[in-house]
This record gives structure tokens, sequence and C-alpha cells, in this order.
């Protein structure tokens, strides 16, 4: 009886176990599985890295503040504006590399502004697959840029720099627009490539924007902005790489970096239902 007891637990368990990892393939649109890649109180796992190279003020830069990151938080307003020094541009860098995963992000902007702001206005962004950690990177950039002047959004932009890869946009190739709402195949492409335009979006307001960047090594990324589709792109020429956040003409804030990985590559259907 003990036996056959035992028999029945264990044929018990395998079902379980069975069911559970069938569901978590069936559905990689689950919040479970999402891991925080920054501890929000110091940088274990992660690199500083400015133009200027000096590492005492990329702490300063980047600094930690009630579990976020504050850039530009100790700084003056104005700080080398338009100068042409621009020695606090860069990233706070991942030390591991990541090549299917999903990332989410949140950030706002402050009020500070910087460096070549009149040429790139409250401009900053999160750069993946990310293969050379130079200022700037050699990857992928999911832009977080708000153009005050023209009062246009570009959070959720590409700027694909030293890679490439297959676009679909409007007739006109000047945006991102879905295949099934009519986007074309504008083939291989690389460094700015603007996305959905009409997505909504929190500029100097004081709240926090939801970003999220679902990548499968080279197979395809998408790039969405408070829950909606802004861009996306198929056959990347890099299929790993590790993950940075930017620093560069405006004061701004990140928060709840998390990631969930997965071994396989999930097809791009899941994401698009």
């Amino acid at each position: 009886m003990k036996i056959k007891s035992l028999h029945s637990i264990i044929a018990v368990l395998i079902i379980a176990l069975t069911f559970s990892c069938s569901s978590t393939k069936k559905d990689p649109l689950s919040n479970e599985g999402f891991v925080n890649i920054f501890n929000g109180e110091n940088w274990d796992g992660w690199h500083l890295k400015l133009r200027n190279g000096d590492e005492e003020m990329a702490k300063k830069v980047y600094a930690i503040e009630n579990g976020m990151v504050h850039v530009f938080k100790d700084f003056p307003d104005s700080l080398n504006l338009n100068t042409g020094e621009n020695g606090t541009h860069g990233l706070f860098y991942t030390n591991k590399k990541y090549s299917k995963y999903i990332l989410r992000f949140e950030y706002k902007w402050g009020s500070k502004i910087a460096n070549n702001f009149n040429q790139w206005q409250y401009d900053a962004g999160c750069y993946y697959h990310v293969f050379d950690d130079a200022i700037w990177p050699k990857g992928f950039e999911y832009q977080i840029r708000y153009n005050h002047i023209t009062n246009k959004n570009h959070t959720g932009d590409f700027w694909a720099a030293g890679t490439h890869l297959n676009w679909t946009s409007t007739e006109d190739g000047k945006s991102f627009l879905l295949p099934k709402n009519g986007g074309k195949n504008a083939g291989q492409k690389k460094n700015e490539l603007h996305g959905y335009t009409n997505a909504t979006y929190n500029a100097l307001n004081n709240k926090w924007n939801q970003c999220e960047i679902i990548v499968m090594g080279d197979k395809y990324t998408i790039h969405k902005l408070n829950g909606v589709i802004v861009n996306m792109g198929t056959e990347l020429s890099v299929s790993e790489g590790i993950i940075g956040f930017q620093s560069e003409t405006a004061e701004i804030y990140y928060k709840n970096i998390k990631i969930k990985e997965f071994d396989e590559v999930v097809p791009m259907e899941e994401f698009l239902k």
C-alpha cells in the first residue's frame, strides 16, 4: 500500500510540474518571472561610464535616491549647456549579457537641462544588445526623448548604432506602422527610426512612463510605451549584449528596472495578440 501511495504522489507531482511548465510556455505575457536587475541600493551587477572618464563623477551623475536612479540630482541646471563639452554623457550598464527577454522600466523627466540640449531636447535612452560600451555605444537604443518645441514624443524610437534590423513603416517611410494596420516592409535599416506617432506619453507633467522591450535574440524586437506597441524590428544584426541606461541632455529618473528571461524564442505572434 505504501508503494502504491508513493507512486500516486509521484504521478501527481509529475502532472502538476508538467502543467506548470506548459502554462508558463503558453503565457509569456504573465507578470510572473520578472526579477529586479537594479536593487535600488547600490551598483552591484552594474558599471558606470561617462564620456569624460571620471568614475567618481559618474556615481554623482547616477545618484541612487529612494530606490530610483536620479540622473543629474545634485548638478546645477544648464550644466555645460551648448558648450560642446558633454562630459556627463554616459550610461550605467549591466555587467551581464542578455539575449531573450522582456525588459521593463519606468522613467519620468525632471526640470533641469544639460549638455547639447538645444540639439536634442529632453533626451536619454535605454541601449540593449550592446557589444561595445563606449560613449556612445554600439547596439540598439530604445530612445527616450521629448521635443518640447514641436510637442512631439520620440520615446520608443530606434537608434540602431553600429547595428541594423528589418523595419516596417508607413508608406512614406517616416514612422513605424504595424503590418496589420498597413505597414510596409522597409527592408534593413539603421540609425534613427521613428516610432508610432500617436502613442500616449507623459512629458513634463511629473508623471511616470512605463516602458517595455521584448527582444528574442536576433529574431525580433518590440518596443512598447504605456502598454502600446510603438516600434518593432526583425532580423537583428546582433543577438545578445549588455543593457545600459543613458544620461544625456536632461534630468531624468529611472525605477523598477526588471527583466524576465527566456530559454527559447517565444513566437512574436504571442505579443501581437
